[in-house]
C-alpha cells in the first residue's frame, strides 16, 4: 500500500466518523514561542485542548507535517528516527473518549476495508492504573491478557495543563526481526525491532495544576498519533522506514550523483539515510518560510544541511549536491503538499547558496584546525581541547567527527567530554532564550463555560441601536452581574458591530450608551467559544446583565483600520509579484495608525525593490478596484487560488476577499469597498527581525499624507541648513562628501608620517631580552605610552612599530598604552608569529594587563586590545610584560 493511500484512508475513515479534516498547518508555529517547529498534530490544537478557544468541530482529524530534532544524532543510524515526519491523528475536544478512540483505532487497523492487519499481530500497552482502558481492550475488543502490557511510562504529561494516561498499539513484525527468548527487551514497549509502535492513544482526562496536583478535566479530550513512515514500512515490507516510497526516490537520486549503491555497506547506508531524511526536512521547512541562519530554527536547518553534506563526503560527494535532489521531495509529496513543488526553484537556490557557504567555511575551519594542531604540538599536548573542537563546530560549522578524523591523522585525540560540556551549555542558552513558556494552560474558568449567543454585524453597520448585555465579567475574568461606575471589565452583547481582534487586525473601539449610563469600549477579543468580549470602562451609571445599550464603533478608527487592512492584502500581493512567490507571511498587525507585515525573504529589499513594491500598491489604489467579499466552501476557495492569512483558522465555509487582478485571500477582517478609499500608501521602514524574516511598516490614507508631509518638511529643513534649494540638496551633499574624502586622505597621510616618527622613538628604546622562559632565545620588547586621541590612532602606531621591529629577525612583543581622556586607558598588545606558535596568546595576556588599569579586554593570539578607567596603573601594566619572559 502506497504512503499516499495510507494517508488518504486514515482521513477518509475519520471523515466517515464525523470528524472535520484539518489541513496540515505550516511547520513554523504561529503564536507559540515554546516551539521552534510544529512537532506533532496536537501542537497546532493546544488552544482547543486547554479551552482558550472553541474548536471548529468537537471531532477533528489531520495529517500534520512535523519536525523533531531532539534525536538528530540517531537519524540514519536507526531504522525509525527522523527529523521530518507526518503524524496522522484524530482528536476529540470534549466529545467522545476512551471507548470510541479504542474501538475506532482497532477498526481502522484490522478491518480489511482499511488496513486489514491480522488481529493476532497487534498488542497494546496501558498505564497500570488505567482499568477503564484495560476493560475496553480486554472485555470489548477481546485482546488476551498477555497482549496487554502495563507500563508506568504510559502517562502523557508536559507540565501544567491537560494530561492523562495513554495506550500504545504495537505490530508484531515476526521472528525475522527478533526471536531470542532470553532478550529482556523483546516485548511490546521494549527496545527491539520486532514489536513496532504504530499508534498512540492519549486519554487527556486530568488537569495538571500549578501546585502539582491532578484534578479531573472539565472537558475530557482524545489526542492520537499514528506515524505515516512506520505504517508505510510495515505495509510495504520495508526493513526500515527508509525502505519505502517516502524515501527511496531520494536515495535513488543520491545513488545517481554518487555512483554508490544503497545496501552496499552499513556506512554507506547511514549516509544515504541521513541525506534522504535531512533533504526532506530542508525542503519542507524552507517551503514554509524558514531559512538557514545562526540562531533558532535557522540554526537547526544549517546544522541539518551541514550534517547531510558531511555524510555526502562518505559517498564521495565533496561538492554542493543537496540542491540537486531537493526537487525529488516535491515529486514525492507535491500532490498533498503543493508548496514543496511550487517553491522547488527557491528551495534549490537557498540550499545551494548554503552549501557553497558551508564549503567556504569548511576551508577556513581546516586552516584553523591546522593552527590548533600546531599549538597542541608546541605545548606538548596529545589532544585538542573541548573548547577548540567546539569553536570549530559552532563558529565554522565543522562537524565534530570531522575534527576527530583530522586530529587522528595528526596523531592527536580530542577532548570529547569538554566538547559535549560546551555543547550542552549552548543548548541550555537556547532553551533559556525561548523562555519559560508553558506548553498549555490549565483548563477551566467562567469564560470556557460561557454559552450565550453573540452575533457580529459589523461588516454591514457600525451601530446597533438596541444591543442586549448577555454576560458581564470583572477584570479577573469572573462572571458577575454588574459593573459600577469607575470599574473595568468585559461584556458580551447579543448583537455587536465591534470587530474582535483576529488575524492581525486590532479590535474596534467605541462607546456604549443608554439608560444605564455611559461606557467606553477600549478593545474587543474573542472568548474561547467565539463570542465577542468587549473590554469596557464604565464612566457613568451601572452596567448590568439584561441592559439594552446603543453600541457604536468609532467610525474614524474603523475607517483607518479598513484602509490599512486592504493595503496589507495589496502589500502581500506586491511582495510576491516583485520578489517572488517564495514570500510567505510570517505575521501581521493591522491598526488604525499603521500596518506591519512580516514575511520570509533571505535579504533586505534594495531601494529599487522597495520603490517597486510601493508603486505597485499605489497603482492598484488609483485603479479604483472593487473589493469584493463572499463566502465559499474552503476547498472551492483554495481551488480559486485564495491564500490563507497568518494566524487565521478556517471552517468548512470561508470568507474570501477579492481585489480583481490584484489579490485573493481568505480573511475575516474588515475592508474598504474600493481601493481608491485607501487614497495613498507609503512604506515607513523595511527591517530584518530575524534570520530570513523581514518586516515592513507602512501607512495609508491620511496617515500616509501626513508622513509624506513630515518627510518633505525634513527635506526643507536640511535644505535650509545647507543653504540651498531642495532640488540642490543631493549635489551639495556629494560635494561635501568629496571634501570629506580629501580631508580624510590628508589626515591619514599626516597620521601615518606622525606614527612613523613615534614608532622610531619607541624602537630606539626597544629592549632585547634573553628569555629563560624561551630557553634563552632573544626577544625584542617594545613598550611605551603614546599620546593619541583614540584607539584607532594607537593601532596605527602599533602597525608602524611592527613594521620596524619585524625587520630585526627576532621574535617580538609590543605593548602600547594611551590615555585619550580623563579616566580612560587604551592598551594594545601584539606577539610575533614565533611567540604565538610557542603558546603566547595576546587576547588572554592583555586581560592580565587590564587588571592594573581597572578594566578588561580580549582578542586574538597575535593581537589583544583592552580598556580601563585607572590611568595610574598604566606604567605598571606595561612593566608587567617583562615578567612573561623571565
Amino acid at each position: 500500500m502506497r504512503s499516499s493511500e495510507i494517508r488518504a484512508k486514515f482521513l477518509e475513515f475519520f471523515r466517515e466518523k464525523d470528524h472535520l479534516i484539518l489541513p496540515s498547518a505550516p511547520l513554523i508555529p504561529q503564536d507559540d514561542p515554546s516551539l521552534l517547529f510544529i512537532n506533532s498534530g496536537v501542537a497546532t490544537l493546544k488552544k482547543y485542548f486547554d479551552g482558550r478557544e472553541a474548536p471548529p468541530s468537537r471531532r477533528l482529524a489531520s495529517a500534520q507535517k512535523s519536525i523533531r530534532t531532539n534525536d538528530i544524532e540517531q537519524v540514519g543510524k536507526t531504522s525509525r528516527h527522523h527529523t521530518f515526519f507526518e503524524m496522522l491523528g484524530n482528536f476529540s475536544i470534549g466529545d467522545y473518549f476512551k471507548r470510541e478512540a479504542i474501538h475506532w483505532a482497532w477498526e481502522f487497523l484490522t478491518d480489511p476495508r482499511w488496513i486489514g492487519f491480522p488481529p493476532e499481530r497487534l498488542s497494546v500497552t496501558i498505564h497500570p492504573e488505567d482499568e477503564e482502558a484495560y476493560a475496553i481492550w480486554h472485555g470489548e475488543i477481546g485482546l488476551p491478557d498477555e497482549r496487554i502490557i502495563r507500563l508506568e511510562g504510559n502517562f502523557w504529561d508536559i507540565g501544567e495543563g491537560p494530561s492523562g494516561p495513554n495506550s500504545e498499539i504495537f505490530f508484531d513484525r515476526g521472528p525475522a526481526f527478533g526471536d531470542d527468548p532470553n532478550d529482556p527487551e523483546l516485548y511490546p514497549g521494549g527496545e527491539n525491532e520486532r514489536y513496532i509502535e504504530i499508534w498512540n492513544l492519549v486519554f487527556s482526562q486530568f488537569n495538571h495544576n500549578p501546585d502539582g496536583t491532578y484534578t479531573p478535566l472539565p472537558s475530557k479530550n482524545i489526542d492520537t498519533g499514528m506515524g505515516l513512515e512506520r505504517m508505510a514500512a510495515i505495509l510495504q515490507g520495508g526493513r526500515t522506514n527508509f525502505d519505502t516510497d517516502l524515501f527511496l526516490p531520494i536515495i535513488r537520486g543520491t545513488e545517481d550523483l554518487s555512483g554508490r549503491r544503497y545496501g552496499s555497506s552499513p556506512e554507506a547506508d547511514v549516509a544515504f539515510r541521513v541525506i534522504a531524511d535531512h533533504v526532506r526536512t530542508l525542503a519542507f521547512a524552507i517551503g514554509d518560510g524558514a531559512l538557514p541562519s545562526n540562531e533558532g530554527r535557522g540554526y537547526v536547518l544549517r546544522r541539518l544541511l551541514r550534517r547531510a553534506m558531511r555524510y555526502g563526503r562518505n559517498l564521495g560527494l565533496d561538492r554542493p549536491f543537496l540542491y540537486e535532489i531537493t526537487p525529488i521531495v516535491g515529486e514525492i509529496m507535491g500532490d498533498v503538499y503543493p508548496e514543496v513543488r511550487e517553491k522547488a526553484r527557491f528551495i534549490q537556490e537557498v540550499v545551494r547558496e548554503e552549501e557553497e557557504r558551508f564549503l567556504s567555511r569548511l576551508d577556513a575551519g581546516i586552516k584553523l584546525l591546522e593552527k590548533y594542531v600546531a599549538r597542541a604540538r608546541a605545548e606538548g599536548r596529545n589532544e585538542l581541547t573541548g573548547e577548540e573542537a567546539f569553536t570549530l563546530y559552532d563558529t565554522y560549522g565543522f562537524p565534530f567527527d570531522l575534527t576527530l578524523d583530522y586530529a587522528q591523522e595528526a596523531g592527536l585525540a580530542v577532548d570529547r567530554a569538554g566538547f559535549e560540556e560546551r555543547l550542552e551549555e549552548q543548548r541550555e542558552r537556547a532553551r533559556r532564550a525561548r523562555g519559560e513558556v508553558d506548553s498549555m494552560q490549565v483548563q477551566g474558568g467562567d469564560l470556557l463555560a460561557l454559552d450565550v449567543e453573540s452575533r457580529f454585524v459589523g461588516y454591514e453597520t457600525l451601530e446597533v441601536p438596541r444591543a442586549r448585555v448577555e454576560a458581564v465579567f470583572d477584570r479577573e475574568g469572573r462572571r458577575v452581574r454588574v459593573l459600577e461606575a469607575g470599574e473595568e471589565g468585559e461584556i458580551v452583547l447579543h448583537e455587536t458591530p465591534f470587530y474582535a481582534e483576529s488575524g492581525g487586525q486590532i479590535g474596534d473601539r467605541g462607546v456604549l450608551e443608554g439608560d444605564f449610563g455611559f461606557a467606553i469600549v477600549t478593545d474587543v477579543r474573542k472568548a474561547p467559544r467565539g463570542q465577542h468580549l468587549h473590554r469596557v470602562s464604565v464612566r457613568l451609571g451601572r452596567l448590568r446583565v439584561g441592559d439594552v445599550v446603543r453600541a457604536k464603533v468609532d467610525e474614524g478608527s474603523r475607517r483607518d483600520i479598513m484602509r490599512h487592512h486592504t493595503a496589507t492584502h495589496l502589500l502581500h500581493a506586491a511582495l510576491r509579484h516583485i520578489l517572488g512567490t517564495h514570500v510567505v507571511q510570517a505575521g501581521s498587525y493591522v491598526g488604525d495608525a499603521y500596518l506591519r507585515f512580516d514575511f520570509t525573504h533571505p535579504r533586505p529589499l534594495t531601494r529599487e525593490e522597495r520603490r517597486a513594491v510601493e508603486d505597485w500598491v499605489n497603482e492598484q489604489i488609483w485603479r479604483a478596484l472593487p473589493v469584493n467579499t463572499f463566502l465559499k466552501p474552503l476547498e472551492e476557495a483554495r481551488a480559486m487560488g485564495a491564500m490563507a492569512l497568518f494566524g487565521e483558522k478556517y471552517g468548512e465555509i470561508v470568507r474570501v476577499v477579492e481585489i480583481p487582478t490584484a489579490s485573493l485571500e481568505l480573511c475575516g477582517g474588515t475592508h474598504v469597498a474600493n481601493t481608491q478609499e485607501i487614497l495613498l500608501f507609503k512604506i515607513v521602514s523595511e527591517t530584518g527581525i530575524g534570520s530570513g524574516v523581514r518586516r515592513i511598516e507602512a501607512v495609508a490614507g491620511p496617515h500616509a499624507y501626513r508622513f509624506t508631509n513630515e518627510r518633505l518638511a525634513l527635506l526643507e529643513a536640511v535644505a535650509d541648513r545647507l543653504e540651498v534649494g531642495v532640488e540642490e540638496i543631493l549635489p551639495r551633499l556629494e560635494a561635501l562628501a568629496e571634501e570629506r574624502k580629501t580631508w580624510e586622505r590628508e589626515r591619514e597621510a599626516l597620521l601615518g608620517r606622525w606614527a612613523r616618527l613615534v614608532a622610531a622613538g619607541l624602537l630606539e628604546r626597544a629592549e632585547t631580552l634573553v628569555s629563560p622562559a624561551l630557553d634563552g632565545e632573544r626577544v625584542e620588547l617594545v613598550t611605551g605610552v603614546v599620546d593619541v586621541p583614540d584607539a584607532d590612532a594607537l593601532r596605527i602606531v602599533l602597525d608602524a612599530v611592527k613594521e620596524g621591529v619585524s625587520g630585526r629577525g627576532r621574535p617580538y612583543a609590543i605593548a602600547l598604552g594611551a590615555t585619550p581622556g580623563p579616566n580612560r586607558v587604551n592598551l594594545l598588545l601584539s606577539f610575533s608569529p614565533e611567540l604565538v606558535a610557542r603558546g603566547f596568546d595576546a587576547g588572554k595576556r592583555v586581560r592580565e594587563m587590564a587588571k592594573f588599569v581597572g578594566g578588561g579586554g580580549g582578542g586574538r593570539p597575535d593581537l589583544g586590545q583592552a580598556g580601563g578607567r585607572d590611568p595610574s596603573g598604566l606604567a605598571e601594566a606595561l612593566r608587567s610584560v617583562r615578567t612573561w619572559f623571565a
